[in-house]
């Protein structure tokens, strides 16, 4: 008997726990397009991370006052490799700005549409220029660990900002994009050498007339290793995905590709990258040494 039935058969002890069942159910079955599996515990933090959609359409009102700081703070609150803090984050709304950016990413039309892009950036320089005033030594920051320790510290504390920005009930989406030509939106931004921008976030209220799902994915058979990665066959749990993601695009009614297709050709050779195979080049030109 699945956990959701044994809760029914059983009754709920109060309703706010049978809202809670009911809503853990339907969103971990948009998640991965089968059988609810309701952990024995649930709350209100799990259930926002889990209805978590990319929002591409937005209302041109401004964000309310105050949000862009309580972001910030809520990204500052994320972890950070030995407490180094290696990442900042430009704000723009500037509507030219934005249309200058949107050209890096192809001319996406949220960029242009959000009233607020954050660019989140792996910031070496400022470690730098501390060294500097004190006359100190930072070898280590021209080594690949410490971009390491750069980007992903600034990957942390973006989804804190976006946990955040959607439990105010704004939408976000990430925009990759912005590396198809790091040194274009380095000069447009007018980042010191040694900062790098890793990715941009959209931000605002979502359009009320657009409305996205919660896109599925890949079966945890395929993510979950107990004890040691266990290599076996990917084809079937794909195939499986491949209906469930081609099932969600109809509903969305968007393209209806498979995912294993769409990811293949994504990785097929530097054709592929848009711009990106020359990344180890614009890196040099940013001022990373990369030892």
């Amino acid at each position: 008997m699945s956990q959701a039935t044994q809760r029914k058969a059983e009754g709920p002890s109060s309703l706010s726990e049978a809202t809670a069942a009911d809503g853990a159910d339907a969103l971990l079955t948009a998640r991965y397009r089968d059988a609810a599996r309701t952990p024995e515990r649930w709350n209100a933090v799990l259930g926002q991370i889990l209805a978590h959609r990319s929002v591409r359409s937005y209302k041109p009102d401004a964000l309310p006052e105050g949000t862009l700081e309580t972001l910030v703070a809520a990204a500052q609150s994320a972890p950070t490799s030995s407490n180094l803090q290696t990442w900042s984050v430009v704000a723009i709304a500037d509507p030219a700005r934005k249309a200058r950016l949107a050209e890096v990413t192809n001319n996406q039309k949220h960029v242009l549409e959000a009233p607020l892009l954050l660019v989140w950036l792996a910031d070496l320089d400022r470690l730098g220029r501390l060294g500097a005033e004190k006359a100190h030594a930072v070898d280590a920051l021209d080594y690949l660990e410490t971009l390491f320790v750069g980007i992903i510290d600034v990957a942390l504390a973006a989804q804190n900002a976006v946990l955040a920005a959607e439990s105010l009930g704004l939408g976000t989406v990430y925009i990759g994009a912005l590396r198809n030509d790091p040194v274009r939106v380095a000069a447009e931004l007018k980042l010191p050498p040694r900062v790098f921008p890793v990715f941009g976030l959209c931000v605002g209220i979502p359009a009320p007339d657009v409305v996205t799902g919660i896109k599925p994915r890949l079966p945890q058979s395929l993510i979950l290793h107990r004890e040691h990665y266990a290599a076996a066959r990917v084809q079937d749990g794909a195939e499986h995905y491949d209906t469930a993601i081609q099932d969600f695009q109809g509903e969305q009614n968007i393209p209806r590709v498979p995912w294993s297709r769409q990811a293949l050709a994504r990785v097929a050779g530097p054709q592929s990258l848009s711009g990106r195979d020359k990344m180890r080049t614009a890196l040099a030109e940013l001022g990373f040494l990369l030892k």
